[in-house]
């Protein structure tokens, strides 16, 4: 999450990925203050304008929040409130309106006093690794770039090595091109580009990006072992081995890792994990909770505020959270399981 404080009270936010939206979520309360641009429909009143449809503008409000929830999109929150300036005539103050808060969207946040873990949760700077992937054959491309566990893919590319466009002599070099351009519409700074896939393609592109200005800008990492290009490549990387040792330190390794090691104690019998809202909350009032991940899963079951509680109670004590969404394959690994699980320093009293 992009943050950049104003003054003491208010700091302007842009969320990159889902985790970012959960952790507003815990943050905005009753009573704070939203900006952020939104539409509205205006009633025209021009002659020939409709009497029952209005015109839907874009304007600035700022918004006083009376309730907070996650939409059934999951990929953007909804805050509801009473709408106190605006940078529009035909809107008046003291009227009800909503705010939806999106990946990618700025706006500014104000509360009259901060607590201690909402702090923390903004201004606390977490290890954010993201990654350009690239799984390339002659054929096709597949581009993805993962910022924590959210997977966000463009559409596959095709070479065309036996159509019209290289009909006559296929040159590798121009599906190399448009790959490369591709990538620069989705890279940022800080990304690593990992590339993979079948046979000698691979390491190509790689020298092939290597002299180009985004290759000179971003580290780039060959990785072997993935023998399928395009869509296919992507996801079969996500879940590989090859994935954890290249990405050891990203955030989706990390609770790839809690995943497995909840799986090992299962076989082995041992009771020091958690799968469940009840059963995780009872351990985290006995202090036992190292680790902890959820999904929009947990959601379904329990009521949001009581959950939004809990995982402040659990961050405001040590434990390490995080919120995958359902975009890879950890985040439907921990919606199958009820939706949260942990990871046990010791097994509490029963």
């Amino acid at each position: 999450m992009i943050t950049k404080p104003i003054d003491e009270n208010s700091v302007a936010l842009i969320p990159e990925e889902s985790d970012d939206l959960f952790t507003l979520r815990r943050i905005i309360k009753k009573g704070d203050r939203l900006t952020g641009d939104t539409t509205r429909a205006i009633k025209q009143e021009k002659e020939f304008a409709r009497p029952d449809r209005g015109e839907r503008v874009k304007i600035r409000v700022a918004l006083e929040v009376e309730k907070i929830s996650i939409d059934d999109v999951v990929d953007r929150l909804k805050a509801h409130g009473t709408i106190i300036e605006s940078d529009s005539e035909s809107v008046r103050k003291g009227s009800h309106h909503s705010l939806a808060l999106k990946i990618g969207e700025p706006f500014t946040l104000t509360k009259k006093n901060w607590a201690d873990i909402e702090r923390k949760l903004i201004y606390e700077k977490k290890e954010n690794h993201s990654f350009l992937l690239v799984a390339i054959d002659t054929g096709d491309s597949g581009i993805g770039r993962l910022s924590g566990t959210h997977l966000r893919l463009m559409p596959n590319m095709y070479s065309g090595a036996s159509g019209k466009r290289y009909k006559s002599k296929f040159n590798i070099e121009a599906f190399f091109e448009d790959v490369q351009g591709a990538i620069s519409t989705s890279i940022r700074e800080g990304d690593l580009i990992i590339i993979f896939g079948p046979g000698e393609t691979r390491n190509r592109f790689r020298n092939f990006l290597a002299d180009m200005p985004i290759g000179k800008k971003h580290k780039i990492q060959v990785v072997e072992g993935i023998d399928s290009g395009g869509e296919d490549g992507i996801y079969t990387f996500i879940k590989s081995e090859a994935m954890k040792q290249v990405m050891a330190q990203s955030k989706i390794a990390k609770v790839s890792a809690i995943i497995d090691e909840i799986m090992l104690r299962v076989n082995k019998k041992s009771n020091k994990f958690t799968m469940g809202f009840d059963e995780t909350a009872r351990a985290n009032d006995a202090g036992a909770v190292e680790s902890l991940v959820f999904s929009d899963k947990v959601f379904e079951k329990q009521d949001e505020d009581k959950v939004i509680e809990f995982l402040n109670q659990a961050e405001s004590k040590g434990v390490n959270v995080f919120a995958v969404d359902s975009t890879t394959d950890v985040g439907l690994r921990v919606s199958s399981l009820s939706g949260i699980i942990s990871l046990l320093r010791f097994v509490p009293p029963s």
